[in-house]
């Protein structure tokens, strides 16, 4: 049961290892692009391509849908980036239902671990495979793997490293289920109150900059939400407030920076904005109605002035 890209890898693993994917799970087609043209998810399309059954349900406690899944009598439900199930489905198969989750669980539960753990400054990360229950993200841990959080990472490429580990844990952990060589952990062995973070999820009024954090902590921030849904912020030009997203940036500290939130730029090389400790340097921005661009290419082209 999955989406988006990020659960392709984990079925290839499965189909490439010899298990028998009765069937896969996914949201409906959904119209996409200028044309809005239907769209099969990504997880669709490489299960049709292997010639698996597909179920797309828009509601999972639909009767049809149900009797249909059930029909497959499959052994083992895995679930990699779909939503939440209800407890009619994940408590069908004898084998139970087990998600991958990209955090090392307890931390970081919730709908965007990875983009969470670069905003907070994390140095690593990792995969975990556990066993739903009623609670989110709260089941017994089958298994786990670190993955390292490097400076340069942003989404992007902390996303693409976990799918490749997961991808493998996943199979790990069926080998494991398949063996009966798995025990399962309760997350309170591992749960330290004081130390968990959770990792809600992602909306515009959590992802604007907010100029009172100091340099180190506003370029987490555009790490941990680059590319998507980037982090954003108001600038004032000529007087008018303009929205702009920021893709990459650097921070540059400074004993007496300008006023927090003021932008500063010399009209061809740099834009930066004041914060706590210094200046957040611009390195590629958006303009709405704009495409994605170097702050280079954007200045040879702009006529304002920055407030």
């Amino acid at each position: 049961m999955g989406t988006p890209e990020f659960a392709v890898g984990p079925l290839q693993a499965l189909v490439e290892g010899g298990y028998n994917v009765v069937a896969v799970v996914t949201a409906p087609d959904k119209p996409a692009g200028r044309g809005m043209l239907l769209q099969q998810s990504a997880i669709k399309q490489y299960a049709v391509s292997q010639n698996i059954p597909v179920l797309q349900p828009v509601k999972l406690r639909d009767e049809e849908f149900l009797a249909e899944l059930k029909g497959f009598n499959a052994d083992l439900f895995i679930v990699v980036a779909f939503r939440m199930l209800p407890e009619v489905v994940w408590a069908m198969p004898s084998g139970g239902t087990f998600n991958l989750h990209a955090s090392l669980l307890p931390n970081y539960r919730g709908a965007a671990p990875i983009n969470w753990a670069i905003i907070n400054g994390e140095t690593e990360t990792g995969a975990t495979t556990f066993f739903i229950n009623e609670e989110i993200d709260a089941g017994k841990i089958l298994m786990q793997e670190k993955v390292a959080i490097l400076p340069t990472d942003d989404v992007e490429t902390l996303h693409d490293k976990l799918k490749v580990v997961g991808s493998g844990l996943v199979l790990k952990t069926v080998d494991g289920i398949a063996s009966n060589s798995l025990e399962a952990f309760s997350q309170s062995e591992s749960y330290d109150a004081a130390k968990c973070l959770p990792a809600p999820k992602l909306f515009k009024e959590n992802t604007r900059l907010d100029w009172q954090k100091t340099a180190h902590e506003l370029v987490n921030f555009v790490r941990g939400l680059s590319p998507y849904p980037a982090a954003w912020c108001e600038l004032k030009v000529d007087g008018n407030p303009i929205a702009v997203k920021i893709f990459a940036a650097h921070a540059e500290e400074a004993n007496e920076a300008e006023k927090i939130g003021t932008a500063l730029s010399d009209g061809s090389s740099f834009v930066k904005i004041g914060c706590a400790d210094g200046y957040l340097c611009i390195d590629e921005l958006q303009l709405t109605g704009k495409k994605r661009m170097k702050t280079v290419d954007f200045l040879r082209g702009f006529r304002g002035e920055f407030e």
